[in-house]
């Protein structure tokens, strides 16, 4: 098999794509662009002193975040962070959560399988210990802990539903992971609750991830609101990036 196919052949490449992701990304989450604001790609692309290819790549990436929305026109225009249905949502993940960690209180349930259990608490271990950055990808290992944390309960059917919910919020849910100290905070409640159910403390499991759910819901309202409230306020001005521009190249 050519190889060559299938890997990026030059890093730099690769680095210059991901730089231009996280960079909108971050402009995108702060409220920088007006609610609505159209992307275009060469307003872009010269903003950030790079070619259209590396940000339409990002649009396409940032799309599939639930960052971006695609226009009829084809064009990519910025999303309002959605929190209507935010604590509807929340509401029910926390009923399955706590359910998922209940059930082993029922005699006639089994307890939690500590063969997934345990390679859980020692990748969020490592974690502690090598603290990666603050990231709002860092998402996707937070949902991770929580699914894997359910299906070590056993039933499969609270899982696949609390996997559907955790997909529903995830554009907002990255909020809950732009600064450190909530990446610091989430390893040690992670850490908390995985311990505690391994211990069969399930009591005290309950109190922490009731807690640990909360406080997320809290940050994530607030911080989600404070982009929306600049996106408003930049709704007034005309940005570069949504401006007509001549067709560039590639």
């Amino acid at each position: 098999m050519d190889t060559g196919l299938y890997t990026e052949r030059d890093p730099a490449i690769k680095l210059r794509r991901d730089q231009v992701y996280g960079e909108l990304r971050r402009r995108l989450m702060i409220g920088h662009f007006a609610i609505r604001a159209r992307l275009v790609e060469e307003r872009v692309a010269a903003e950030l002193g790079v070619s259209r290819t590396p940000v339409r790549e990002a649009l396409v990436r940032l799309l599939a975040d639930g960052l971006v929305e695609r226009g009829e026109d084809g064009g990519y225009y910025v999303a309002q962070p959605d929190l209507t249905d935010l604590r509807d949502l929340y509401e029910l993940r926390i009923t399955l959560e706590l359910r998922g960690i209940s059930r082993a209180l029922d005699p006639d349930v089994r307890a939690h399988d500590p063969a997934i259990l345990e390679p859980l608490r020692d990748q969020w271990r490592a974690l502690r210990d090598d603290q990666p950055e603050p990231d709002p990808q860092f998402v996707l290992m937070d949902e991770d802990f929580h699914v894997t944390m359910s299906r070590a309960s056993g039933n499969a059917a609270l899982t696949s539903t609390l996997a559907a919910v955790n997909a529903r919020i995830r554009a907002v849910r990255m909020y809950d992971f732009l600064t450190e100290d909530r990446i610091t905070l989430t390893i040690i409640q992670h850490l908390e609750i995985a311990e505690e159910v391994l211990a069969g403390r399930h009591a005290e499991a309950l109190t922490a991830m009731r807690r640990h759910v909360g406080e997320s819901m809290d940050v994530v309202e607030r911080r989600a609101a404070r982009a929306i409230t600049q996106m408003a306020l930049n709704r007034g001005r005309r940005h570069d990036f949504d401006r007509p521009a001549n067709r560039g190249q590639d």
